[in-house]
């Protein structure tokens, strides 16, 4: 697979790493790069950029030109990519008033409840088409539970959910009570004991 350039919409934390995704600038389909065919996680070093002025870390709404060696899909994680080692280069990015392109609008995120049986997804009782959305929420609401755990509750389509948030940058926002365009990134994550849970992985 060739180079590709994809508009960043998520870098969130995994295993204390980078989980990263966005779309891409020509088809508009997600990818989410991942470390090897099992949809591993990237480390530091894999989720850096480089433009004219040095090197960094990637960040949400730069457009990325990165290089793939396969396709990698995986039932609950279709969009995966394996990538090809090389430096990504950066190539301008987009503004948050751009976000509302990028928007996806599925009936619901993956049914009614926090989490998907993983055995549903590998048996073919549930299809998983794609494992990740960008999508205007309702009433959102970014608060830590008593025993620490980050969570965002808001209205999607009629539906109430209650999910874990991954974005590096909720302690900042929370802290701040910085105000947020309600658009979220929301992924499916790995298999967790039988469940793939739905995770919040970036507040715009």
């Amino acid at each position: 697979m060739s180079q590709t350039e994809i508009v960043i919409l998520a870098n969130s934390v995994k295993h204390g790493q980078h989980c990263v995704a966005g779309k891409c600038m020509n088809t508009g389909r997600w990818i989410r790069p991942v470390s090897n065919a099992q949809g591993a996680e990237l480390s530091h070093e894999q989720a850096k950029y480089q433009n004219p002025y040095g090197t960094y870390g990637v960040k949400p709404l730069q457009k990325i030109r990165m290089g793939f060696s396969q396709h990698v899909p995986l039932p609950h994680q279709p969009e995966n990519y394996l990538i090809d080692g090389n430096l990504w280069q950066q190539n301008y990015s987009i503004g948050l008033g751009d976000l509302p392109n990028y928007l996806d609008q599925p009936v619901d995120i993956w049914g009614q409840d926090n989490r998907v049986q993983h055995a549903l997804i590998t048996s073919g009782f549930y299809n998983v088409p794609q494992s990740l959305y960008l999508v205007q929420v309702e009433g959102l609401i970014l608060y830590n539970t008593d025993d620490g755990k980050r969570r965002a509750s808001f209205t999607y389509n009629g539906i109430a959910y209650d999910l874990a948030v991954t974005d590096p940058k909720f302690d900042e926002i929370v802290r701040d009570n910085r105000e947020v365009n309600q658009i979220l990134c929301i992924s499916l994550g790995e298999e967790y004991q039988g469940y793939c849970y739905k995770l919040v992985a970036t507040v715009f």
